[in-house]
């Protein structure tokens, strides 16, 4: 028995804050991809021991990106090196379940951080085969497929509307070249789905975080002229069906205002699991 208290994770002792991400992975999807890819020379992992010794709590940081992951622990105290740490290492966002958030929310406006802009967002799930009807919605004549780097011109409006309208926080400002790379890459990685209709884009769909056993879409957008269609339904569909194949679940993550996606995702089959929270600092 011990006293409860936060101590950096090294590269030996990863194993149990694995195991504490796994139990909880349709939970953290993105923390537990940014997990995955830990580079410790750069990112920041801590964990909260309680007395028996277990992890109880962890603070993901990576890429400016805190992830606090305390599950609605209340009773999980501010790190002590908190203030130290925001001297040194810069702070864009914090995301998470709502409470964890909120909870992190309330320890760095003790430091003096204010919240610049902040989104509420349902947490949703998808492991059984997306509903039958969803796979045959909107026009005969849709075309979904992997894109090539030759559709990226066609692509680019796309990304470019759903960065300004559904990524970028307040006061954020669009850079082209960084949303052109984002894009580039994904296609590259052949982890995109693009829906084709009169013989131009008009929708796509990504994957955004690939955890242990999960994937969390994202990026999905419909030119405005064809929305109503249902091609987003059947593109969503498509596209998840496609990768519950490769054995693992599929989660994301959707604004609670954006009614009209959630009725998308609902028809598919997917369940709502949480409230989501990402603030920008």
């Amino acid at each position: 028995m011990g006293l409860p208290c936060w101590r950096p994770v090294k590269r030996q002792a990863l194993a149990p804050a694995e195991a504490f991400l796994r139990d909880r992975e349709p939970l953290c999807v993105a923390a537990a991809a940014r997990f995955r890819q830990l580079d410790l020379a750069q990112d920041q992992l801590w964990a909260f021991f309680s007395p028996q010794g277990r992890v109880a709590g962890l603070l993901l940081q990576s890429k400016r990106i805190w992830f606090p992951l305390f599950y609605g622990r209340r009773n999980i105290p501010a790190p002590g090196f908190l203030e130290r740490f925001l001297l040194r290492c810069p702070l864009h966002a914090v995301q998470g379940i709502r409470e964890d958030a909120e909870l992190m929310e309330a320890m760095l406006k003790r430091q003096g951080r204010g919240v610049q802009d902040q989104y509420d967002y349902d947490l949703m799930r998808l492991d059984q085969p997306p509903q039958r009807e969803s796979l045959s919605r909107g026009p005969p004549e849709l075309i979904l497929r992997r894109p090539e780097m030759a559709d990226a011109e066609g692509l680019y409006p796309l990304q470019a509307a759903y960065e300004r309208e559904e990524v970028l926080p307040k006061g954020a400002a669009f850079v082209p070249a960084a949303c052109r790379l984002s894009l580039e890459q994904a296609i590259s990685r052949k982890s995109m789905l693009a829906a084709l209709l009169d013989g131009r884009v008009v929708g796509k769909i990504h994957i955004s975080a690939e955890s242990f056993s999960r994937f969390q879409i994202g990026g999905v957008y419909v030119h405005p002229g064809y929305r109503g269609r249902g091609v987003a339904t059947r593109m969503t569909a498509v596209f998840t069906q496609e990768l519950l194949v490769r054995g693992k679940g599929v989660s994301l993550f959707v604004k609670k205002r954006n009614t009209s996606a959630q009725q998308v995702y609902r028809r598919i089959g997917f369940n709502p699991l949480a409230d989501y929270r990402i603030c920008y600092y």
